[in-house]
């Protein structure tokens, strides 16, 4: 009976110490994604927004891929939803009517007094391509 109480506990810890290992590495990185969230950098709500005249979504580009924002008035080549059967928005140009700059307030750490930034870009654009 010792020799069984002996074995099941070195058992049980062999199992238990990866298990616990895990769930600490687990919550370091949902803490890191939570303050992520928090400070805005999450790729998702960073972005640039393509939309048609009635609210649709063509195209989404992260913000920090671009090296400036289109202004009213430029003709832009996006790729829409591609060619197929099923595609809503084709590939081509389009032209930009008007840009929204969206800004909330910067909450990082070290930030400056009244520091905002850049949290997302609407730009309402008219397709430019022939019916087909």
């Amino acid at each position: 009976m010792n020799l069984i109480a002996q074995y099941s506990s070195v058992i049980g810890f062999m199992i238990g110490l990866p298990i616990v290992a895990g769930t600490y590495f687990e919550s370091i990185r949902a803490r890191k994604e939570a303050r992520r969230a928090l400070e805005g950098t999450l790729r998702s709500a960073n972005c640039l927004e393509f939309i048609a005249g009635d609210g649709t979504c063509i195209n989404l580009v992260p913000l920090e891929t671009l090296h400036s924002l289109p202004r009213e008035g430029d003709v832009l080549l996006l790729p829409g939803d591609g060619v197929g059967t099923g595609s809503v928005f084709l590939p081509g140009a389009y032209l930009v009517e008007a840009i929204e700059h969206i800004y909330t307030k910067s909450e990082r750490k070290g930030a400056r007094p009244h520091e905002a930034r850049l949290t997302k870009a609407v730009a309402r654009v008219t397709s430019l391509n022939p019916a087909i």
